[in-house]
């Protein structure tokens, strides 16, 4: 049986579109995943002084995105900015668990492309696509409880807090916890049928 995720779409929105990985792409994530904040955020190095100096293996990270097209069992985008005409980042479910229908999500976004709501758009394309075309019920995430910018992101688009890994990760001198979020299914359904009723209520006022 074909996995559904050796599809590898292409997803419009307004601000973004989420497409397979290219030469392009691979390029500006290399940048991307060199930038200090982006390495922090991740989890990649230990302390601000080290984000300034830690290096990636070009060769290894290059070999990593090309691949990405090949792989069956997860799904890996690379986020275009559709104003501004470059690539800002990547998004991708992994951890595919066919049994249980559930799959875990990640995204980073370099400094062009945050502030202006394309992690959220992203993210709500994603798990939209991930309900409608893979037939998952649930999407889990882990957040540093100081990335405060992704947890409202992840809130917005119906994410639940539903656990915390205690002093996860040590950094700058100290220890910091992680946040468990997910949506399953059922909630966004009922988000669906709430923005729905909300559309109806408004052209029934407008006429």
């Amino acid at each position: 049986m074909t996995s559904p995720f050796a599809h590898k779409p292409t997803l419009t929105g307004q601000l973004v579109e989420l497409r397979p990985f290219d030469l392009a792409a691979t390029d500006a994530m290399i940048e991307i995943l060199a930038e200090p904040e982006v390495m922090a955020k991740t989890g990649s190095v230990s302390s601000d002084e080290e984000s300034t100096t830690h290096r990636f293996n070009e060769q290894r990270l290059r070999s990593w995105y090309c691949s990405r097209n090949a792989q069956t069992d997860r799904l890996d985008l690379a986020i275009f900015d559709l104003a501004h005409q470059n690539y800002v980042g990547e998004t991708v479910l992994n951890h595919y668990d066919p049994h249980n229908r559930s799959a875990n999500y990640r995204i980073a976004i370099g400094a062009s492309g945050q502030g202006r709501g394309l992690g959220t758009e992203t993210t709500q394309l994603i798990v939209d696509y991930g309900f409608e075309h893979l037939g998952l019920n649930r999407i889990e995430l882990e957040v540093f409880e100081f990335n405060t910018r992704a947890r409202y992101v992840y809130s917005s688009c119906g994410f639940v807090t539903e656990g915390r890994r205690r002093q996860a990760l040590f950094f700058n001198g100290n220890f910091h916890d992680s946040l468990i979020k997910s949506i399953i299914r059922s909630d966004w359904e009922a988000s669906r049928h709430t923005d729905a009723l909300s559309t109806d209520f408004k052209l029934a006022v407008a006429l």
